[in-house]
């Protein structure tokens, strides 16, 4: 199965993420299919950049999100106005 989850990066005590579609089974920041974003929490506000249809593709493909990158997702379509 496939998800759409969070692979860390960023130095110590200072995290950012990458919105990464990966196997299921692979560790966190293990092999992964594509980055289709990137989140910030250490700025304010938080920067959400993902390429939403990258995630709409996968999320047909039969996808699942974690639920942070379903909320993600879910402020990602709200900031550029996209509804679903």
């Amino acid at each position: 199965m496939v998800r759409i989850r969070l692979a860390r990066t960023g130095a110590k005590k200072k995290p950012s993420y990458r919105v990464a579609v990966a196997d299921k089974r692979s560790p966190r920041n293990g092999r992964c299919i594509e980055y289709i974003g990137h989140y910030n929490p250490m700025v304010e506000p938080p920067v959400i950049n993902i390429d939403l249809a990258r995630a709409d593709y996968w999320l047909q493909k039969g996808a699942q999100p974690s639920e942070t990158v379903a909320s993600l997702l879910k402020k990602a379509r709200a900031a550029t106005g996209s509804a679903e």
